[in-house]
Order: structure tokens, then C-alpha cells, then sequence
């Protein structure tokens, strides 16, 4: 796991310290960008815990400190929530120009409201984390609320959060009361996940049911059971990132290479230095990967399971456009499929002979008011799929080796 000190500039120009994380091997699955919670910082243990596990199952994260705190530059003083969103669209631009655009934000506490607010306008991102997020950014006034009074009638007041002195302003009363993410987060657009823990001391349970009611579909709601706010235990954080690693597979896309693919032909790259790899065609990318037991990451079907879903499709294909064209009362066709060996094994030896796979299975169910006659008839044509017939056929297969793919 490779761990990169990198600075940006923050909204008032001042220096934003950041650390960058990638997997030890190859490129990372998707980019993450962590915002901590009120006052925190990068370092703090769930942040650096969520970023270290999700680089190990193969994400990029950048996790940094917002404008006055941690390591960066700048007077927290002079922050507010409508900062810290700024902040996170400049952290979000950074990852943009000297890495990849981020698929995936992941806030804490007031981070992750900010999260919200940001990420809707962040066209790259495609899935939302909170942890412990307050649905209203004025709730985290309830840290200070005996000094309110203060900072109304002096302009500000010294306050002592989580141990350490801060200087809140009027200015921060006035933004987040002003403040509002109702409306980012009912119109987000980006698949969402709320984490929070029922004995949340800080931030009350109440306020991610706000969030997941506003919020519409794809949404999903995790209880840390007995975590604390700042989930302090090592384990709360590890399930986080383990959670966030396997909800956000199905929402991000594959990383493209800059291989021009025309249309018939598909392009196989590296996505790790194991058995991850990047499938892409002139429209379309995804990941073939092998599962967990056979060394691999799990992040997408293994090449069996693409030769199985060639056959499969293939064969409803051409049943559904046999009966649209006889006009039969076929409702729904459904194809399960099977093979008896993996490929794993078989390339064990595969530079000794070239191994067959002795059976495909195929299931094929109908819906609808057909006759014995028709549902016959369509068992035939299933064996008519062109895929079907290919793999049947006399095939050869070609290989040449070249200097670079695409000269």
C-alpha cells in the first residue's frame, strides 16, 4: 500500500494537506475522497482505518485536512460549512487532474453532510457514504450551545471541542443556519448509503432517518450497532470500509484505457497484477476478476462466467426474436446455466496440453400460454443461437504478437 503526502489549494488559496493511498498492486479499482468530521482531521483513527482497508481491497483514497486544521494551512476561524463543500470540490478537482476523478465520497459526521451537499454537482461520482451525519449542518451548533449567546453579542467566542480550544464566529452561526442539503439529497441522483450507530451520543439516529426519507432510490441504511461517534474501535472501522467496498462495486465503472476500440473487438487490460482485469469494448468496460478462493479480488465475473453469459444471452436472444416474428405468447424466457470445471485449474497446466471444458448446461424455462408443439420448437431454436453454434463449430483461434496493441 503506497501512502503520498500531496497539498492543494484550499478556497481562501491557503495550502490543503492531503494523503493519497493506492493497492500495492496495479491500478486502483476506483478513487475515494474521505471528508472527516467537525474538527477532526485526516489522521483521526476512522479516517485513517477507512482509507488503509479500502486500499488494501484495491481503492485509491485521498483523505485531507479541510481549511485551518490538521496540517493544512488557513484560519479555522474564518471556515464554515460552505467552505468545507468548496474545500471538497477543490479536493475533488485535485484527484481530477494528478489521479482520476473520484466514483466515491465518503463523509464523517459534518463531513458527510457536506458530502451531500458537494457531491451532487460532482458529475464523476457515483455513490454517497455517511457516517454519523447530522441531516441538518446547524445540529452541529449543539457542541457549542452554551457560547451561542456569546457569539451572538461579541461576533465570536473561544469553545473547547473534543478537548481543544477552537474560535467560532458569528459568520459560522450565520452559514449553517442558512444552510440546507433537503433539497441535494432529494435530488442527488448518486446511489447512497447512511451508516449510523443507535447510541450516537453526538449526532442522533433521528438525523439519518431524515437523510434516507429524503433521499431517493438506490438507498441503503447500515446500524453500527455499538459503535461510537468518532468510531473509535478498529473494528467498527475495518466493517465500514469492508461495507462501503462491496455496496459501491455495483455502482462504479471500470477504469477505460486509452485504447481505441472499434466496434467487434474488445480489449483486455490489466486492472491489478493478479487476476483483475479490464474488459472494454467500442461502448462499453467491466471487470473479470477470479473469486476470493482462487486468488483473486471477486470484482467481477471470471472468463467462464462471460462464456456461460455469451451462451445465455445469446440463446434468449434468439428465442425472444423467434417469437416476436411467430407471434407466439411467450411472456418471459429465463436461461440458467452451468459448468463442471473452472478455469483456474485448468490453466494450471495449460502451457502442457489445451484442456477442454467437457460440458455447458443449459436450463431453459418459458412463460406464457404456449403449446408442447411451440415450446418444443423454441427448444430448437435455442440451439440455433449463433454463439451456440460457434462454440460448436470448427474453431480456430489466432494469436499474434505485437509491439503495442492498437500500432
Amino acid at each position: 500500500m503506497a501512502n503520498d503526502k500531496v497539498t492543494f489549494k484550499g478556497f481562501d488559496g491557503s495550502d490543503l494537506a492531503g494523503i493519497v493511498e493506492t493497492p500495492d498492486l496495479g491500478e486502483p479499482i476506483a478513487w475515494v475522497l474521505y471528508a472527516h468530521c467537525f474538527t477532526c482531521g485526516k489522521d483521526v483513527a476512522a479516517a485513517s482505518r477507512i482509507a488503509r482497508a479500502l486500499s488494501m481491497r484495491g481503492f485509491g483514497v485521498l483523505r485531507f485536512d479541510f481549511t485551518g486544521l490538521g496540517k493544512s494551512e488557513g484560519d479555522f476561524a474564518d471556515t464554515n460549512f460552505s467552505t468545507n463543500v468548496r474545500d471538497l470540490h477543490l479536493a475533488e478537482a485535485f484527484l481530477r487532474e494528478h489521479y482520476d476523478a473520484p466514483q466515491i465520497l465518503i463523509g464523517h459526521s459534518l463531513g458527510g453532510t457536506a458530502a451531500l451537499a458537494a457531491g451532487r454537482q460532482m458529475e464523476s461520482c457515483k455513490a454517497i457514504a455517511t457516517i454519523g451525519s447530522p441531516f441538518d449542518p446547524e445540529h452541529v451548533t449543539k457542541q457549542f450551545g452554551d457560547h451561542i449567546e456569546e457569539i451572538e453579542s461579541a461576533g465570536q467566542a473561544d469553545v473547547e471541542l473534543a478537548g481543544r480550544p477552537f474560535v467560532i464566529k458569528k459568520q459560522f452561526l450565520d452559514d449553517v443556519r442558512d444552510a440546507s442539503i433537503e433539497d441535494d439529497v432529494a435530488h442527488l441522483r448518486k446511489a447512497l448509503l447512511v451508516f449510523h450507530s443507535p447510541i450516537d451520543a453526538s449526532v442522533s439516529i433521528n438525523e439519518a432517518e431524515k437523510i434516507y426519507l429524503t433521499a431517493k432510490h438506490p438507498k441503503s441504511f447500515v446500524s453500527l450497532d455499538t459503535a461510537d461517534h468518532l468510531l473509535t474501535s478498529k473494528t467498527d472501522a475495518e466493517y465500514v470500509a469492508t461495507t462501503v467496498a462491496g455496496w459501491a462495486s455495483r455502482y462504479i465503472e471500470p477504469h477505460v484505457s486509452d485504447v481505441e476500440v472499434s466496434g467487434g473487438e474488445v480489449f483486455v487490460g490489466e486492472a491489478d497484477k493478479k487476476f483483475a482485469r479490464t474488459v472494454q469494448t467500442d461502448s462499453h468496460a467491466w471487470i473479470s476478476d477470479e473469486p476470493k478462493a482462487m486468488g483473486g479480488r471477486d470484482r467481477g465475473p471470471d472468463p467462464y462466467e462471460q462464456l456461460l453469459a455469451a451462451l445465455g444471452t445469446c440463446t434468449s436472444m434468439t428465442i425472444r426474436m423467434y417469437a416476436n416474428r411467430k407471434q407466439l405468447p411467450l411472456e418471459d424466457v429465463s436461461v440458467l446455466l452451468k459448468h463442471n470445471r473452472d478455469y483456474f485449474s485448468d490453466c494450471e497446466d495449460c502451457d502442457e496440453k489445451l484442456r477442454q471444458i467437457e460440458t455447458l448446461s443449459r436450463e431453459i424455462s418459458f412463460q406464457g400460454d404456449l403449446t408442447d408443439e411451440e415450446q418444443a420448437r423454441l427448444m430448437e431454436i435455442a440451439d440455433r443461437c449463433p454463439v451456440h453454434k460457434t462454440l460448436l463449430g470448427e474453431l480456430e483461434i489466432t494469436s499474434t504478437q505485437v509491439t503495442a496493441i492498437g500500432t
